[in-house]
């Protein structure tokens, strides 16, 4: 009898209903179905093979080769780390092929000159540009997995991303794919390790004009890779450089980094030209061979007895004045050839920090095409690239004072305007000193504009960071949940008020309801005018005002004219406050009506400075009104006595006045004492 009074619930599975009803085949969990089994015929729930194994685009991948599949949006946090990565290697590749010209040498044994190379110098600079390229193949690989933006699809928004891999391969290679590999192939290395060594024979030079062209000519690639890889870290962050200390610096690297090249070579040219030198007056003397100049052969016996006699090293002498070097005559008559990589390098920087920013005016030349070319292009190479630097240094450099000079503006303007409406003095002072806390709380910055930018999730957000924990030290606002105080933060404004000010004054329609940060207001009333009544109290953090507005917010059907204030509130210093506006709080009490509850409107009350003062007129009223009854049954009593004559009084017993019970804040009413009100 006890079961028919309970209530069960029966569940029933839809799912063999169905296959009932079409007679459709079932498996059991032990035998999967056929479309679960990959071609290579293994089963998908083989705890075994489902480790290693894992569908993609309808085949099975192992998850081990995942990584070899990924495709990478370029907008990533991955791509721009990368991008960054990547051109801070090529600045240092950059950096690191003009070393190549360095490693030609000359070496001064006793009274005679041979050119060497600096081979400790060769394998230090040949590995690090082996490094170096080991990234250009990284970047290669890259750009296979990175998707691209489809043409057709950039009508409206950004665009859809292509993410099949042979389509990315096959825009890579019809693109990009040419300069990337040129930049990152190991010429360099090659020609110093296997083709000068291979093509050096006892009628060639040694100074290979070859070599100077592999390099040049994949300096101008590599070169070219910086444009495009800015401009894709500007595209996906906005801008290349976070502060613009770090942009100034980066146009100044670039500038060092041309004159670095300019002095390399100057450096190769010089040593060029001294070669030529040699060869030139070896030709006119019939002892001399070519395999003389090189220091290989500085130990065998007809090389020493030709040195003993031959002319080439004295006449070639920069100091002799017999062989005019033009612009390349410092590097000789200093022996910057022969001194250690340390100090040929500091001074063939200097050397093209100098006329890159002279633009080549303190140099001399000759008629020598190849002198006369290089000082064109150094000349107008210094004027572009300096003219780059300082504007765009003076960029950068401006943005850091840029608020800081339109606030100068906006300040002259302001004392412009009040000279030529001849504000008075007291005026001019709350006015200048309102835009300097301005100034000094917001330094120019306007946050409302920012916030209305935003999304409204991601505005609310920052409120709630901003706001609430402020917010939260209102007593009146700590009884309130979540949802309604993320509500009232989305609207609150930031409010500043300077010393003196008058917030509103009795009278006046309040506007908006003021929640003190910092600072101190003072608070006070005459009750509509009422002669011999004032009331003052001072407003701490913590405290508000303006608390009619809440009162009229709360009636369902409040008309359009807002309420006037009792109390005239004015700042005694600088204040910070929230403000909650009259037609947001209207909108608030509106759609949330748990502002209606009994425990906010006392919360309300008991912190309300409004209601504190009426509380304190009615109890003061209240015992007037009981003084004045005592005073008149004392009357009483005397006059009864002084009619019955010596009749005694007996004493009478006041009755004890009883707790008053607590007040229903749903409805408004009126009593003797006052108004609510």
């Amino acid at each position: 009898m006890e079961l028919k009074n309970k209530k069960f619930v029966n569940f029933v599975d839809h799912q063999q209903v169905l296959e009932k009803a079409l007679h459709l085949p079932t498996y059991k969990p032990s035998t999967p179905p056929p479309w679960l089994k990959s071609e290579a015929g293994f089963d998908e729930r083989d705890p075994i093979m489902s480790k290693k194994w894992k569908p993609k685009f309808g085949k099975f991948v192992r998850r081990s080769e995942a990584w070899r599949h990924a495709i990478f949006d370029p907008g990533s946090d991955i791509c721009l780390q990368w991008n960054r990565v990547f051109l801070f290697s090529c600045l240092v590749a950059l950096f690191v092929d003009p070393l190549f010209f360095y490693l030609p040498t000359i070496v001064q044994s006793g009274g005679s000159t041979c050119m060497a190379v600096d081979m400790k110098l060769g394998i230090t600079v040949t590995s690090f540009r082996s490094i170096a390229d080991v990234f250009y193949l990284m970047h290669i690989v890259f750009k296979f997995r990175t998707a691209y933006v489809a043409p057709s699809s950039r009508v409206f928004g950004r665009g859809e991303l292509v993410m099949d891999p042979y389509s990315i391969a096959m825009r890579y290679l019809k693109t990009e794919f040419f300069v990337d590999f040129i930049a990152a192939l190991p010429l360099p290395q090659m020609m110093i390790w296997l083709v000068i060594p291979v093509i050096k024979t006892a009628q060639s030079d040694y100074t290979n004009n070859a070599f100077v062209l592999v390099v040049l000519l994949q300096y101008i690639p590599r070169l070219y890779l910086i444009f495009p890889l800015s401009s894709e870290i500007t595209k996906a962050a906005g801008v290349l450089t976070e502060t613009a200390w770090a942009g100034a610096a980066y146009n100044l690297v670039l500038f060092i980094l041309a004159s670095h090249v300019m002095g390399s070579a100057w450096y190769l040219c010089s040593i060029e030209r001294y070669a030529t030198c040699w060869q030139s007056l070896c030709k006119q003397e019939s002892e001399c061979q070519s395999t003389y100049l090189v220091c290989n052969n500085l130990d065998r016996v007809d090389r020493r007895v030709w040195a003993s006699t031959t002319k080439v090293f004295s006449t070639c002498d920069p100091n002799n004045d017999v062989f005019d070097y033009g612009m390349f005559s410092n590097a000789l008559s200093k022996q910057v050839a022969s001194a250690t990589f340390t100090e040929k390098y500091l001074y063939c920087l200097w050397w093209g920090l100098q006329n890159l920013s002279s633009y080549a005016q303190s140099t001399n030349t000759t008629t020598f095409v190849g002198e006369t070319l290089f000082a064109i292009v150094l000349a107008v190479m210094g004027l572009v690239l300096f003219a780059h630097l300082i504007g765009n240094m003076q960029t950068y450099l401006q943005s850091l004072t840029a608020r800081l000079e339109e606030w100068r503006l906006k300040r002259r303007d302001t004392e412009e305007w009040m000279s030529h409406r001849q504000l008075p003095q007291n005026l001019r002072g709350r006015v200048r000193r309102y835009v300097q806390y301005k100034w000094l709380a917001t330094h120019g910055v306007d946050e409302d504009a920012i916030l209305h930018q935003l999304p409204a999730d991601l505005r609310r957000d920052i409120q709630r960071h901003l706001c609430l924990d402020l917010v939260r030290r209102v007593p009146f606002f700590s009884q309130m949940d979540d949802q309604l105080l993320d509500a009232i933060c989305e609207r609150l404004v930031s409010s500043l008020i300077t010393q003196g000010t008058y917030v509103v004054r009795e009278g006046d329609p309040v506007t908006e309801m003021l929640f003190i940060i910092r600072g101190r207001l003072e608070s006070s009333t005459t009750d509509g005018g009422r002669s011999g009544f004032f009331n003052s109290i001072a407003l701490r953090p913590g405290d508000f005002c303006g608390e009619e507005t809440l009162a009229w917010a709360l009636v369902p059907n409040s008309n359009a004219n807002l309420p006037s204030s009792t109390r005239t509130v004015t700042a005694l210093e600088e204040v910070e406050a929230f403000a909650l506006r009259a037609e947001d709080l209207k909108f608030v009490a509106n759609q949330f009506r748990r502002l209606h509850s009994k425990k906010l409107q006392h919360t309300f009350r008991f912190y309300s400075h409004q209601w504190r003062t009426w509380a304190a007129s009615f109890i003061q009223s209240a015992w007037h009104r009981f003084k004045r009854r005592k005073m008149a049954h004392n009357l009483s009593i005397s006059e009864s006595l002084s009619r019955r004559g010596n009749l005694r009084v007996k004493d009478v017993q006041m009755p004890k006045l009883v707790k008053p019970q607590e007040p229903d804040f749903s409805r408004e009413g009126r009593d003797e004492g006052g108004s609510l009100f």
